[in-house]
């Protein structure tokens, strides 16, 4: 049967096929940590009570209709406060889109912005602008980073690139590493943005930044969320944000996210997710305007949110240093926030047991799977080579005690190899 050149091209999400071997090995009745999905376990990590109880009472208040394309105006209002009292940022309702979460607006900025064959500039590894990039017909120009800056992008990486480009995609605290921009490299990218469209013709299409937060209320320590526009307020024109409340709230199944920036794309974008038809319930919209008012109900959430990630975090980051202090040829980066670790686990070349040999960063993730009921995440799922042998650790879905018992289980897999 006939399909589309699109259809065809489109690569399926390589995340959800590891999830399918767990699956199928879990039915065999084995036990597997599965720590490569980047979502919660509501038993574990409940959204907040009050939100719970909202929603309750908004579908009690039978608020099941349609919302309006754009979000229902309170949740808009509530989202331009929020982001008053959080960033400093001042972005009235009208530009701000409410969506079914925050893929819709991501694909929604790459439609309202990027034209076939459009360069789009993106890091790697990072979470699916491949794949965004295919749907649009757009020329992917994929920028390889290193352990030695985090997994982040740098300007240097990036300056080579920017030239003509239509939109420059970044992501911090980044999925899948956990790491975050520091102020001066950030400032530094900025500062290329700023000097790209100088460049640009009057008339022209500039050079559009996207800028993911989704998990900006989750840092750690020392480490500090930073954004394009309160860095450089001249870029205010060309940012588009990408938020929301997914995992600031473990609200994955909710629905509810938010991106905001020049109102002629906002506008854009509205139109694009109204055809699609990607809205956040309405009963959801009613309870997250009425929840987001209460900071002290939210801050009480993130404090003890980012408690049990940061301990889970840390507990395996020590673990892998552990091994990595013992000899073992692994290692891990400080978590900085959301809810991954980064990890090496470098065996490529290895032989097993049974005398296989492990080529590449899938087969080391898959006799892991065998040896220590433990599934990671190759950063060749992320945009990166299958000789990169760096792998993201997701805790959202482990409680603490899991996690303490895996670093033992991986020491002993690996002890095997020869």
């Amino acid at each position: 049967m006939s399909v589309s050149k699109l259809a065809r091209n489109l690569h399926g999400s390589e995340i959800i096929k590891i999830a399918g071997e767990i699956n199928e090995l879990k039915r065999q009745g084995q036990n597997i940590a599965n720590l490569t999905i980047g979502d919660f376990d509501s038993n574990i990590y409940p959204i907040p009570a009050e939100l719970k109880q909202d929603i309750v009472e908004a579908y009690a208040q039978n608020q099941t209709n349609y919302p309006p394309a754009d979000g229902m105006l309170n949740l808009r209002e509530s989202v331009s406060a929020f982001l008053k009292s959080r960033f400093d940022l001042d972005y009235n309702p009208g530009q701000i889109l409410i969506s079914g979460g925050s893929r819709p607006l991501i694909y929604s900025i790459f439609m309202a912005v990027v034209d076939p064959g459009d360069k789009v500039v993106f890091p790697a590894p990072s979470w699916n602008n491949n794949h965004y990039c295919d749907l649009t017909g757009a020329e992917a120009v994929i920028i390889q980073t290193t352990p030695e800056n985090n997994f982040m992008p740098t300007a240097a990486e990036l300056a080579p690139h920017l030239k003509g480009a239509a939109l420059l995609a970044l992501c911090s605290p980044l999925n899948p590493t956990g790491t975050m921009f520091s102020k001066k490299d950030l400032e530094e990218i900025c500062d290329l943005v700023i000097a790209e469209n100088k460049t640009r013709k009057a008339g022209e299409k500039p050079l559009y930044l996207m800028y993911d937060q989704i998990y900006s209320q989750l840092t750690f320590g020392k480490h500090e969320h930073y954004n394009p526009v309160s860095l450089r307020p001249e870029l205010k024109d060309v940012t588009i944000f990408v938020d929301g409340s997914s995992k600031c709230f473990a609200a994955t199944g909710v629905r509810v996210g938010w991106g905001f920036g020049p109102a002629e794309v906002v506008n854009h974008m509205k139109s694009i997710v109204g055809h699609m038809g990607a809205w956040a319930p309405k009963a959801e919209q009613v309870a997250m305007a009425k929840y987001l008012k209460h900071d002290d109900q939210v801050n009480a959430y993130l404090g003890n949110i980012k408690h049990n990630i940061q301990n889970s975090l840390t507990t395996l980051y020590n673990g892998f240093q552990q091994l990595k202090a013992e000899g073992f040829n692994v290692d891990s980066i400080e978590p900085m926030g959301a809810i991954y670790l980064t990890v090496k686990v470098d065996y490529a070349g290895k032989t097993t047991p049974d005398g296989t040999v492990l080529k590449t960063s899938a087969d080391i993730n898959f006799y892991l799977i065998k040896e220590a009921k433990v599934a990671l995440v190759p950063f060749s799922a992320f945009g990166t080579g299958d000789d990169v042998n760096w792998f993201r650790v997701s805790v959202g879905a482990s409680t603490l005690q899991e996690i303490e018992q895996l670093t033992p289980r991986i020491k002993a897999a690996l002890a095997k190899l020869v």
